[in-house]
């Protein structure tokens, strides 16, 4: 196989989004939809020591440290000063709890909540556990899919900073660039000043969110 070829990567991603509904977000369920594509591609010929391989890739995933952006630290306890903070995150519960842990972060979030998808539904059962209406809420996040739309149709405000690395399905989304409650930032340091002329639109908020 030419692991190069653009169709791999199609039919790798098509895999993934096929399991999602059985394997949820992850590395795990991506370390499934590798090795049945791989199955699939090769007609059922990989051979074992192959499978491993891919195997091994997953568990090199899962086992590698958390690296916090330059300046994110500094900006979550700066946020946290002025607001509620609650991170949000979509994937699998053991492996983002170990990440939530070796972050050494959690400390500043008030909440942390670990969904199976970044939905409507899931920011308006979050939303209503805190009693803050969507029109008090800011989402801040490098996926304008998952961080930043569903917010937005609730009424919140959405803060996107994005990021080099991308997954292909977190690209799909409807979020109008020039949305009145929707700023970009760039780094990290930026989101203080960032939530302040947010809030002065909004004319005060007391929750944010910020996802991993």
């Amino acid at each position: 196989l030419d692991l190069a070829d653009a169709r791999v990567h199609e039919r790798l991603l098509a895999m993934e989004r096929e399991n999602l509904h059985l394997f949820g977000y992850g590395a795990k369920g991506m370390t499934l939809s590798m090795l049945e594509t791989a199955i699939s591609l090769t007609g059922e010929r990989i051979a074992a020591a192959d499978l491993h391989h891919l195997l091994q890739l997953g568990k090199d995933i899962l086992r590698h440290p958390v690296e916090l952006l330059d300046g994110i630290r500094e900006a979550v306890s700066a946020v946290a000063k002025e607001c509620r903070v609650v991170l949000i995150t979509k994937g699998d519960l053991f492996h983002q709890e170990a990440k939530v842990a070796a972050s050494g972060l959690g400390e500043l979030f008030h909440r942390i909540e670990i969904v199976s998808e970044k939905d409507e539904r899931a920011y308006r059962r979050v939303l209503d556990e805190f009693s803050v209406d969507a029109s008090r809420f800011l989402m801040v996040g490098n996926s304008l899919r998952s961080d930043i739309e569903p917010v937005l149709e609730l009424g919140g405000w959405g803060l996107h900073m994005p990021y080099h690395v991308t997954w292909a399905h977190e690209t799909s989304h409807g979020v109008d660039p020039g949305h009145p409650c929707l700023l970009r930032v760039d780094s990290p340091s930026e989101i203080p000043a960032a939530l302040r002329a947010l809030r002065a639109r909004a004319g005060g908020s007391e929750a944010a969110g910020l996802p991993g």
